[in-house]
C-alpha cells in the first residue's frame, strides 16, 4: 500500500533534523521506506526534489552541503528550526481561548483545542478570572453547513485552483466556475468566497450556499497574483446595492441590536430606552431588519418601513 505523503514529508524531516552531518539523496532513500518503494532513480528525485520544497514551503529551513567527494548533502540544523518560547499575558491568552471557541462545527476544532493544549503545556496561562468574569456570557460560533467550506478553506490554504458548479441567483440552472481561491470570510450568517474566475479573466465573490455539487480541486499553479487585502465584504455589499451616499433611519432598543450598531454610520440616543441609528439601505435589508423584532422601528424611507411592515404580518399570520 502506497505510503501517505504526510507520513513521507514527516520521516524526512525527522532524518535531515535528526542527522549530525548532512545525508547525501542515496542515504536519504535508503533511510525512508516511501522512497525504497518509489522505484527508478527519476521517479525518486522527483519525489525527492517536491517534498523538499514542500517542506521549505511549510518553514523548515534545509541546508544544501557539498561533501569532499563532490556530492551534495541535506540536513535541518535544530538551531535554526526552533522557535522563540511563547510569552502570552492573560488577556492575550483570553482572546486565544475565545478564537479557538469559534471554530466548533468546522474542522479546525481539533486544530484549534490541540493548539491551545501545547501552548498551554509551554506555559502560557489559563487567563483564569479574566476569562471566566469578563467574557463567560460571550460564546462566539461560526455557522458552517455549506459541505463545500472545507474543500474551499484547503484549497485557499494550500493555494490550488477549485472547479464547482455555481447557480447564480438570476440563473435557472447551474454553470462550471473554475477559480483561483484566495479567501473565505462569512457576511451576515451567508459565507462568501473570493478569488480569481479564469474563464471571466477578473475577481468574482460566490456565495457558498450556492454551490452545487462536489468541489473538485487541481494540482496547477495560480496563473493570477493574489491580492494583499481581499474586500469581501464590501464586495457583497456593493453588490447588496449598499452605499454611504444611501441610508435608512430606525429606532433600536437601547442594548439591543449589536450587529446593526456595528454597521451603523451615525448613532443617536433618545433617552427613552430607544436610540436611533442611520445604517447603509439596500437589497435584503427588510429581511434582516425582521429578524430583530420589536426592537426595530423604521423611520424612513417609507418603502423600507412598509416591506418590514409586511414581512411582520406575513410572520404573524403564518
Amino acid at each position: 500500500m502506497a505510503i501517505a505523503k504526510a507520513e513521507r514529508l514527516m520521516n524526512l524531516a525527522l532524518c535531515l533534523l535528526g542527522t549530525r552531518r548532512p545525508l547525501s539523496k542515496r542515504e536519504l532513500r535508503g533511510s525512508i521506506e516511501a522512497y525504497l518503494e518509489a522505484g527508478n532513480d527519476e521517479s525518486f528525485n522527483r519525489m525527492f526534489e517536491r517534498d523538499k520544497d514542500d517542506l521549505r514551503e511549510l518553514g523548515l529551513v534545509i541546508e544544501t552541503v557539498e561533501n569532499l567527494e563532490g556530492e551534495t548533502g541535506y540536513l535541518a540544523r535544530r538551531d535554526s528550526n526552533r522557535l522563540p518560547p511563547v510569552s502570552l499575558d492573560a488577556e492575550e491568552a483570553a482572546a486565544l481561548g475565545l478564537a479557538a471557541k469559534v471554530w466548533q462545527q468546522a474542522r479546525l476544532a481539533g486544530a484549534a483545542s490541540g493548539a491551545l493544549q501545547k501552548l498551554r503545556a509551554g506555559g502560557m496561562p489559563e487567563a483564569g478570572d479574566l476569562y471566566e468574569g469578563q467574557h463567560s456570557a460571550i460564546e462566539p460560533r461560526i455557522p458552517v453547513h455549506e459541505a463545500a467550506f472545507e474543500p474551499l478553506m484547503l484549497a485557499c490554504r494550500d493555494r490550488r485552483p477549485v472547479v464547482f458548479d455555481y447557480r447564480k441567483s438570476t440563473a435557472a440552472r447551474p454553470g462550471t466556475r473554475q477559480v483561483e481561491p484566495w479567501a473565505l470570510e462569512c457576511w451576515r450568517g451567508h459565507w462568501y468566497l473570493a478569488g480569481f474566475d479564469r474563464d471571466r479573466g477578473a475577481e468574482r465573490v460566490f456565495r457558498l450556499s450556492r454551490i452545487t455539487g462536489k468541489v473538485r480541486s487541481r494540482a496547477a499553479k495560480y496563473t493570477a497574483e493574489v491580492p494583499d487585502v481581499v474586500t469581501v465584504r464590501e464586495t457583497v455589499a456593493k453588490w447588496a446595492g449598499e452605499s454611504a451616499e444611501r441610508s435608512a433611519r430606525i429606532r433600536l432598543r437601547a442594548g439591543a441590536g449589536y450587529p446593526l450598531r456595528a454597521k451603523a454610520t451615525a448613532v443617536r440616543e433618545g433617552g427613552d430606552g430607544w436610540d436611533e441609528l442611520e445604517i447603509p439601505y439596500g437589497h435584503g435589508l427588510d429581511a434582516w431588519l425582521v429578524e430583530f423584532g420589536p426592537d426595530v422601528v423604521v423611520v424612513e424611507p417609507a418603502d423600507l418601513r412598509a416591506d418590514v411592515v409586511d414581512r411582520l404580518r406575513a410572520v404573524a399570520t403564518g
